[in-house]
């Protein structure tokens, strides 16, 4: 059969947004790589530091392929060297440390660098190609093959030292074990945003959701994370000062990325517009990474306008990777991060209703959502009443794309521990409410009840990130990284 590259019109849709907003700047995960072996080897096999020197090389080259920052600090044959090692790689201040190794080294040349580093660790093997030829080799040939030897050792190790061990094993040129690498590669792009990620928090807890609540030192504590605490005066300050050149701006902008249906005022689309430029200045200004928000408001003050006019503006905002959550839902914007770190959207996202007819769990969300997920040009509808909250507006309604999807949430324990909790489903056609939510069907291959007892006994709350791809796999890893359990439905 011929195949095509002719892009689909969600490849041209996607193309087009990024275009219209273009994606955040934020830190690349910095990468730490040595490699070792052992140098009693050196003179006796004058042949085999070169061939391992080049497997270095080749791994390095495949490692900034990974839109990540390498600090190679070299080839380490002894104790010594290694200790050398591991104090530049602790200055380089890595989200992760790739440790490869060519051919046996002793454990004494490695742990030092786990020690001293402060920083997790994937201890990688891969063999020159996928079997020794027998018939030729001798002992110097076989030493390049033997690096597995050191891998037990090296576990047996960190281990006894209380430290994570993690490891890939394979050939130089194994696909499969590359993918395997790549995936600790997307967790670290996770450890890295949530390191020096800055939360907005703005307003104040939604009266009642006592599992939205979150202890504000957890983050910091366990990511390194900043929460910047936020007013709405601060919002307020800002629109102000929004003129209506920049307003009739934003409101073509918008025109641009959404289809309007009929039901839009014009009022309330400008005044979202309005709170759209402030929204962005208030970022800059602050320096956020994620923005997390709700204000119950009174008989339609300003505070309670400027609540119900956010919509349109954190969806532009999560669409250029900047998460935004209603509700005061600090972790679900940190869920959401970490959703768009591994390149996956990211949309506001809580239970709707269940359909045992078709076995799916429908799902979405009023408020801010990510246009990247979206199935469909993104429409605008005009809500006289937002159920539940205080105000009126224009709010973001579409279908989620069809097919797989993750499920993300952050979840928090009696004792304040965090976890990853995740799910993963395949979003499946079929008739969606219209009202101005984000919606989906979800099948998670279940009946739709027993997957809500499952994922409601995680501990994962109200609401979480809903990402599209299968990214499961990359969150345990992003959670054994940040050294926080995950959970999996």
């Amino acid at each position: 059969m011929a195949t095509t590259d002719t892009p689909t019109a969600s490849e041209d849709r996607a193309a087009v947004l990024r275009d219209l907003l273009p994606t955040s700047a934020r830190r690349r995960p910095r990468i730490g790589l040595v490699a070792g072996g052992l140098g009693t080897y050196w003179p006796q096999f004058p042949d085999l530091l070169p061939q391992l020197k080049e497997s270095a090389g080749y791994v390095a080259e495949r490692l900034r392929r990974m839109d990540a920052e390498v600090t190679d600090v070299g080839f380490v044959s002894d104790a010594e060297e290694g200790a050398a090692a591991a104090e530049r790689l602790r200055r380089t201040d890595c989200d992760l440390i790739v440790l490869f190794l060519t051919t046996y080294l002793t454990s004494s040349m490695v742990l030092p660098i786990a020690r001293r580093s402060h920083t997790p660790v994937l201890v990688v093997d891969l063999q020159p190609t996928e079997r020794m030829d027998h018939a030729r080799f001798d002992t110097g040939a076989w030493l390049a093959y033997c690096a597995q030897c050191s891998v037990p050792e090296v576990g047996n190790v960190f281990r006894r030292a209380r430290i994570p061990f993690r490891s890939v094993s394979g050939w130089l040129r194994q696909e499969s074990a590359w993918r395997r690498i790549e995936q600790w590669i997307r967790a670290a792009h996770v450890r890295a945003a949530l390191r020096h990620a800055r939360h907005g928090l703005m307003g104040h807890l939604y009266p009642g959701m006592l599992d939205v609540s979150t202890d504000l030192t957890l983050l910091p504590a366990t990511f390194g994370s900043h929460v910047e605490v936020l007013e709405f005066d601060d919002l307020r300050h800002r629109v102000e000062r929004v003129s209506e050149a920049e307003t009739r701006e934003r409101v073509e902008l918008a025109r641009r990325v959404f289809t309007l249906d009929d039901s839009v005022v014009d009022e309330d689309f400008a005044w979202g517009a309005t709170v759209s430029v402030a929204l962005d200045r208030l970022v800059e200004d602050f320096g956020l990474d994620s923005l997390a928000y709700y204000h119950r408001g009174l008989d339609g003050e300003l505070h309670e306008r400027l609540g119900a006019g956010m919509i349109l503006g954190a969806s532009l905002l999560t669409a250029r990777g900047v998460p935004a959550a209603g509700e005061y839902e600090l972790r679900t914007s940190v869920a959401q991060l970490a959703s768009q770190s591994v390149g996956a959207g990211g949309s506001f996202t809580e239970i709707q209703a269940l359909n045992f007819e078709d076995g799916v769990v429908e799902m979405g969300h009023d408020g801010p959502a990510h246009l990247a997920v979206s199935a469909r040009e993104p429409l605008l509808r005009g809500l006289g009443v937002y159920h539940g909250k205080r105000g009126w507006g224009v709010s973001v309604e579409f279908d989620v794309q069809h097919g797989p999807v993750t499920l993300l949430g952050l979840g928090q324990d009696a004792d304040g521990s965090l976890s990853f909790v995740t799910s993963e489903g395949t979003v499946v056609p079929g008739p969606l409410l219209e009202i101005g939510n984000t919606t989906s069907r979800v099948d998670f291959g279940r009946d739709p009840g027993e997957w809500v007892d499952a994922w409601s006994a995680t501990g994962v709350g109200h609401h979480w990130s809903l990402a599209v791809g299968h990214h499961a796999a990359d969150f345990r890893a992003a959670a054994s990284l940040l050294d926080i359990e995950h959970r999996h439905v």
